[in-house]
């Protein structure tokens, strides 16, 4: 998938990751990524999935707009929460929030199954089309509401999503596989918390909060 295309551009994403990651290392555990991680966020194309209009921005590390309300994360999050997955190439995988496809493609670079589903039919067409363009093998995108995961394809070794309900939704614990993990930012708009979801072998589930963070509200998500 790489190209040389902004070549200068996405070596300074990956150096502002690195800084990024050795600033918040008492909260995240770590003080730097896997070499897997950096890999692929070095390889794929983040300027192939951001509108033709900001693509000079693509690999500023921030968010930015996709359009109906929605945002890209910034580089190290997008990086953050991967490496929070501990994926393997074993591992099937479900998104919730395709966007333009963009976490969809590094998730696809490091597993061997990535499930996406995305509320907003546009968006989902659009990233089918920059997957393909880019390379990116190994996704399925279902047009759907996130909240209740995708149960025909569960379960799933690690879930991850891209916008954020109140409440970890109780069909994705139930969707994640004992031994699994999930990354997903949850609470009410102004005070979200990245957080890491395990599931032991006995299927008990271990909440840990890793850092404060602002993501797109999940649409579709039941009233409290």
């Amino acid at each position: 998938m790489g190209t040389p295309e902004f070549a200068a551009e996405r070596a300074q994403m990956l150096r502002d990751i690195a800084a990024h990651t050795y600033i918040t290392q008492e909260a995240i555990g770590r003080v730097a990524l896997s070499e897997r991680v950096l890999a692929a966020m070095a390889e794929v194309p983040r300027h192939a999935f951001v509108p033709a209009e900001i693509r000079a921005y693509a690999y500023a590390d921030q968010p930015l707009p996709l359009g109906y309300g929605k945002t890209i994360s910034q580089p190290f999050i997008v990086a953050l929460m991967t490496e929070l997955l501990e994926l393997t190439e074993s591992d099937r995988v479900l998104e919730i929030g395709t966007g333009l496809g963009y976490q969809a493609a590094v998730l696809a670079a490091l597993a061997r199954k990535v499930y996406s589903a995305e509320l907003i039919e546009e968006l989902a067409h659009q990233a089918a089309v920059r997957l393909d363009e880019a390379g990116a093998k190994g996704v399925e995108i279902r047009v759907g509401n996130g909240y209740h995961g995708w149960p025909e394809h569960a379960p799933f070794d690690k879930i991850i999503a891209t916008t954020a309900p109140q409440l970890v939704p109780p069909p994705l614990l139930a969707q994640l596989k004992p031994g699994g993990r999930m990354v997903i930012p949850a609470g009410l708009a102004e005070s979200q918390k990245l957080m890491l979801v395990q599931k032991d072998a006995g299927g008990r589930i271990a909440m840990r909060e890793i850092l404060p963070v602002r993501f797109s509200q999940l649409d579709g998500e039941p009233e409290l």
